[in-house]
């Protein structure tokens, strides 16, 4: 790796990291271009790319570490007057997203990604979301302009990153996702139009609704501690078949209230056979849970807006 040999200071390692690893970097082109390769060849290829990723990971952390140590020996001198400087911060919503997902990588799940513009079948159809169906309506989606013909939206679930793992890596998977989701809602202290989702799916042979709930409840005790009250409720989504919605009570406008985190439930037979993978076989479960509202559980914040209002009174609070 010359390229990254070459770079000397921190800049150019971050020119690196965007150039493999950034929204639009080759890792995310190769990505891209699984969904037009074969079939039959999607998930050793899918293989391939992830082993990639985490070999590049692993070069890029060394890296940084070589840096830094080289930056450390590099003598200062501290008897000139200089101006302080103050420290940033981890935003609580970044805070919050790695510590759900080192709970998880503690289960067994591994972290996969996925485009934010996505098209129809990923964001519906696979998802058993067909043509006609309210989900599709335009006042309820942010579609963007055609390209080359296609629609394109911005993803209004991280759902559309289980349909793409499971299109592209071998069986049995356990994979969670995080990132942003987009959905046109009016702007209250527990809704947002833009908002954090981690998704969680795991296939393999014998899955049962009993493996889903015990999966919410160790992470529920593992994030937020062994009182932390979690329920499930009977629910409907197009995509798991059971499904339940999965509350929490938390701290809102003085008083405790049931809050919604998000939906689960047992992947549809339906969504399994339209990428491909046999229902009489396999079996798995999924859930999609809100991050905000996780964050706003653990920091006791009872309205999501001051979260994206960028405050440094309110931020500060974070270390």
């Amino acid at each position: 790796m010359d390229e990254l040999a070459a770079a000397t200071d921190s800049e150019k390692l971050e020119s690196w990291r965007i150039r493999y690893f950034g929204s639009n970097g080759q890792l995310k082109e190769l990505m891209n271009r699984l969904k037009d390769a074969p079939r039959e060849q999607k998930p050793a290829l899918g293989k391939r790319v992830n082993e990639l990723k985490v070999g590049l990971e692993a070069k890029l952390a060394d890296r940084k570490e070589a840096l830094e140590s080289t930056s450390n020996q590099v003598g200062m001198d501290l008897t000139e007057p200089g101006t302080v400087q103050g420290l940033g911060r981890r935003h609580p919503i970044s805070s919050t997203m790695d510590g759900i997902v080192d709970v998880f990588r503690l289960m067994g799940f591994s972290v996969v990604d996925g485009p934010e513009v996505e098209d129809e079948w990923h964001n519906f159809t696979a998802l058993n979301i067909p043509e006609g169906h309210p989900a599709r309506e335009r006042t309820d989606n942010f579609f963007m302009p055609l390209d080359g013909g296609v629609p394109r939206l911005l993803r209004t679930q991280t759902s559309t990153v289980q349909i793409r793992a499971m299109e592209t890596m071998s069986l049995p998977l356990k994979v969670v996702a995080v990132g942003r989701v987009y959905r046109p809602d009016t702007h209250d202290a527990t809704h947002y139009s833009m908002f954090h989702q981690i998704e969680g799916l795991s296939i393999d042979r014998g899955v049962s609704m009993a493996d889903l709930k015990t999966t919410l409840i160790q992470f529920a005790h593992a994030y937020f501690g062994e009182e932390a009250e979690v329920r499930m409720r009977p629910s409907f989504f197009p995509f798991t078949e059971p499904s339940a919605e999965v509350d929490m009570k938390m701290h809102i406008k003085g008083q405790w209230q049931w809050v919604e985190l998000g939906g689960c439930g047992m992947v549809d037979p339906s969504v399994l056979a339209a990428v491909g993978i046999d229902p009489e076989e396999w079996t798995g479960f999924a859930f999609g849970l809100g991050v905000e509202r996780i964050a706003m559980r653990k920091h006791g914040i009872s309205d999501i807006r001051w979260l994206f209002e960028n405050d440094a009174r309110f931020l500060r609070q974070f270390g």
